[in-house]
């Protein structure tokens, strides 16, 4: 398809690009004006799409289940930190219903240079494909891909072929997966653009990688046969070449950020040095109790020093060059460092490793008791390498571990591997298996939590008669079928009720991340936490919308917010005058930064009738976490950390500690567990009534009248909806 580009007006090109796999298809229709304004882009455009594009009937396999890529308004503009976030959208192949994860890298804002707000493609390819938006010379193609079937071998012939067309590698960037979103129902994409600044054994320049990793979007990606999408494009030139309605306010806009990034991070967080594993420290301290350990069993360890920030930083993060995944931002938090691999084909070579990340640092070392950080870096580039999400794979790894320890694996069951605590060959070796589906095990566990779960089940009951497995539910740690990120939060109930409620793709952090503020004694009423459960949300995944990272806002704490009157300091509200600075300099509107997130109510509860559309009357029990995640689930892990489990039992009994000490472990154990669950189905449905959901959990048709959603909602989820709340 040969097209003309819009241009981009107020941080739009005001169109999209549609693909039809299945009949070689693309067009480029105009975005709706009303859609748009009402939908700002990013995630909640991308839900709109794929809600446009289903019905009850759609799954994630089906060829209409589109794949959807999309930017934000603000997402691409360099003059503002953390401006190239983007969104990949899909019926989850994980969980059955949608599926949303952010990515950063150039691809978001090459496709808005390019001329597009949003790519969605559907059907399936006859043959492996790659898809190339050339927005040099205003062409879009559907071609061959390479035979390859690793991430980076892909990553090398993309390269080659464009450069010997006479393209720079700083104008390719793409989208890619490999052989594991094949092999498992959790693929990831990744996002690779070129960094001309980092030191490489040969001089200077690398491609790196950012993922799109949860809910198993790569795993579409891959059913459509698509091998890669490229876009070929250049950053704008000249003056306010972004379109903003006033590009002085812009600029004045990112000079603030700027300048707090550069004077606070370094004096505190220091992610320029640590990148996220940073939190790792946090997380460990004894009061909190939050670092995951062996499947989250237990909440801190001593040597979690050596997996921590401080240690990638002294010891294997490259720090010379840029460590922004986009230009102009400074909080240059994507680590990475070189390391030699110890397993798989690839033994012996020394690969350039992007992370990890707090999430993968944490599910493949403390998770799985190993303190080994080349090991992590080495998982970390397989999980790449392969496709596959490192945090659903680190927590299916450690629930296996866990039923090696409690008996109901075997050495037979996992074909010859001692799948245990702190054993990393062994661990290694059945990443490999489980990208190729090599094994039974593998191929149970490629198909995620529930499937596993009943895999080992099946197999505890003929090796041994017994038929009571439903200890095994007790620490498979996921909600909704999406397994867990890596938060402890046995002493964080916000953080409890974020991952039961909150967010509607599963298990994950991304919506509210409540939990650190929480810890520090941000909401003391229940109240206060569901009022968290609202705006945090609205701030988090707005940021999702308009295309801009989390991390300047969240992770540097601006000064001036201790000063604002606002209720909330966590939130961080200096900082967020000053994202809203930034949205309306681009968009022309004068809104307040709240009156901005606000809007973010309309895709939420656009995601939560799609999710109602999938479980119907059952909504409301699917909002609901392991009991791992609220409490110990035997005597020896209440032990563990029976002094402060007992000074709570003392409050909630109105008891003395003689008294408390005379109960038997198993009683008192019991009683802090079922006081927990208690205080989580409070503040659930607190949190229901803020939202204006019913009692199970569904917006009820005046309130999505009230957000102006209902107008967009098809016949088919009007009519849904409307049965379930009469």
């Amino acid at each position: 398809m040969d097209y003309v580009s819009h241009g981009i007006n107020r941080g739009y090109t005001n169109r999209i690009l549609s693909i039809d796999l299945s009949k070689d298809e693309i067009t480029a229709p105009d975005l709706d004006p009303k859609v748009r304004d009402y939908f700002l882009g990013g995630r909640s455009l991308g839900l709109y799409l794929l809600h446009s594009s289903t019905t009850i009937k759609t799954t994630a396999a089906s060829p209409e289940n589109p794949l959807i890529l999309a930017n934000g308004p603000l997402g691409g503009i360099p003059q503002f930190p953390g401006a190239a976030k983007s969104m990949a959208i899909s019926l989850s192949p994980l969980t059955g219903i949608p599926g949303v994860s952010n990515f950063g890298g150039y691809f978001g804002a090459y496709l808005k240079y390019a001329g597009f707000d949003a790519l969605k493609i559907t059907g399936k390819a006859s043959r492996e494909t790659m898809i190339v938006i050339d927005g040099f010379a205003g062409k879009v193609t559907i071609e061959e891909a390479p035979d390859l079937k690793e991430v980076f071998e892909l990553e090398r012939a993309i390269a080659e072929r464009f450069t010997k067309a006479g393209f720079d590698k700083r104008h390719i960037t793409f989208m890619s997966t490999g052989i594991g979103a094949d092999e498992t129902s959790f693929g990831c994409i990744n996002s690779h653009y070129y960094d001309v600044t980092k030191p490489t054994p040969a001089g200077r320049g690398i491609f790196r990688t950012k993922q799109a990793g949860r809910t198993g979007i790569g795993s579409v990606m891959r059913d459509k046969r698509i091998k890669a999408i490229v876009v070929l494009s250049d950053h704008p030139h000249g003056e306010n070449p972004f379109g903003a309605a006033d590009w002085n306010r812009v600029r004045r806009a990112g000079t603030k950020l700027h300048k707090i990034i550069k004077e606070v991070d370094p004096q505190s967080l220091k992610m320029y040095r640590k990148g996220s594993a940073g939190l790792i420290t946090f997380m460990n301290k004894k009061e909190y109790q939050a670092l995951p350990v062996n499947n989250f069993q237990l909440g801190s360890d001593p040597r979690a020093p050596q997996i921590c920030g401080k240690f990638y930083a002294e010891n294997l993060f490259e720090h010379r060059g840029m460590d922004g995944c986009f230009p102009g931002c400074n909080l240059q938090c994507t680590k990475g460092g070189w390391v030699t691999l110890t397993s798989g084909d690839h033994a012996g070579e020394k690969v350039w490793v992007d992370g990890p990340e707090y999430e993968t640092a944490a599910g493949f070392g403390s998770n799985l008791g190993i303190w080994n950080p080349e090991f992590i870096m080495e998982a970390n580039w397989h999980c790449d390498n392969y496709g596959i999400d490192t945090i659903t794979t680190a927590t299916i790894m450690a629930f296996l571990m866990e039923c090696s320890q409690r008996g109901f694996l075997t050495t037979e069951d996992a074909v010859g591997l001692e799948l245990i605590w702190g054993k990393e060959a062994d661990a290694l070796t059945f990443i490999h298996r489980l990208a190729h589906g090599e094994t039974e095990l593998a191929r149970a566990a490629g198909k995620g939590m529930s499937t596993l779960v009943e895999w080992v089940a099946d197999r505890y009951r003929t090796r041994t008669g017994n038929a009571d497995v439903s200890e095994l539910q007790l620490f498979a740690m996921q909600t909704k079928g999406l397994p867990f990120s890596f938060y402890r939060t046995h002493r964080s109930l916000s953080m409890q009720a974020s991952y039961a409620a909150a967010s509607d793709i599963g298990a994950h952090h991304a919506a509210a991340w409540l939990i650190k503020v929480d810890l520090l004694g941000a909401f003391p009423t229940f109240e206060d936490k569901a009022s968290a459960l609202m705006t945090y949300p609205r701030v988090r995944l707005g940021n999702d919308n308009m295309g801009v990272c989390k991390l300047p806002w969240v992770d540097v704490f601006n000064p001036e917010s201790a000063k604002v009157e606002n209720p909330d300091m966590h939130i961080n509200p200096a900082t967020q005058e000053i994202y809203a600075e930034f949205f309306n300099g681009v968009l022309g509107t004068d809104l307040t930064w709240q009156e901005i997130f606000q809007q973010t109510d309309r895709d939420i509860n656009l995601q939560r009738v799609m999710n109602v559309m999938v479980y119907g009357s059952e909504t409301g029990a699917m909002d609901w976490i392991p009991d791992r995640a609220i409490g110990a689930t035997d005597d020896l892990l209440y032990e563990s950390e029976q002094e402060i489990n007992d000074q709570q039992l003392e409050k909630i009994l109105g008891r003395s500690a003689a008294e408390i000490g005379q109960m038997a472990t198993a009683e008192k154990r019991e009683t802090l567990l079922n006081f927990r669950k208690g205080e989580l189905r409070e503040l659930i449905a607190i949190y229901y009534r803020k939202r204006g959901w019913n009692e199970q959990g569904i917006p009820t048709i005046e309130t999505l009248q009230q957000l102006g959603l209902w107008e967009y909602l098809n016949e088919e989820t009007r009519e849904r909806i409307g049965t379930l709340t009469s």
